[in-house]
């Protein structure tokens, strides 16, 4: 067995906030995503007790409680139905998202980044030329949080690997263990 799931809430800042708890065996350590709508999914590796899980939270809930309340307002309009009106209006938030969560990996790989643009692609959610820019669909907003790392991780290997050789996907599992997992999701959006 691969993964865990389950139904937890917990109280943070006065407030009861229920979560899916993924227990996985490819997590490398605890993670939060807080979704559209609000949902939040915590992933903790097997060997990490639920108590350590709940410390965790307790630490993080002024953060916690800023995104599911600005999560809660975005808009829940399927991935495949957005088109240029909603581009226009979320492209701005998804240069925000990638430019930070970018800042955060590349932390980790310290590649260098040319340039960073979001498009409005059809059947991409990113891309990495040989001239070391890295593209990304707008649509990366409806995204959950632990998808859109996945996406980010994935093309900034790119910038070391520019295929998806054996090398590439060493690359991206040290930031993101469970991407084959993460991977199979991520189609279910397009």
């Amino acid at each position: 067995m691969k993964r865990k799931r389950e139904k937890r809430t917990i109280d943070l800042g006065g407030r009861k906030i229920g979560y899916l708890l993924i227990t996985s065996f490819a997590a490398g350590k605890v993670r939060v995503s807080i979704r559209r709508g609000g949902e939040m999914t915590v992933t903790k590796p097997c060997f990490v007790p639920e108590t350590a899980v709940s410390g965790f939270l307790r630490d993080k809930s002024g953060w916690i409680i800023e995104k599911i309340d600005y999560l809660s307002k975005i808009k829940t309009t399927p991935v495949s139905k957005s088109g240029r009106r909603e581009y226009l209006k979320y492209k701005k938030a998804a240069l925000d998202i990638v430019s930070g969560k970018i800042k955060k990996f590349n932390g980790l790989y310290n590649f260098s980044v040319k340039n960073l643009s979001v498009r409005n692609q059809r059947t991409r959610w990113g891309s990495c030329s040989k001239a070391g820019n890295l593209n990304f669909n707008f649509r990366v907003v409806y995204l959950p949080d632990y998808l859109i790392d996945y996406i980010v991780v994935h093309e900034l290997c790119h910038l070391k690997e520019l295929n998806h050789s054996k090398k590439f996907w060493d690359l991206v599992s040290l930031a993101i263990p469970e991407y084959r997992d993460l991977r199979k999701e991520l189609k279910k959006y397009f």
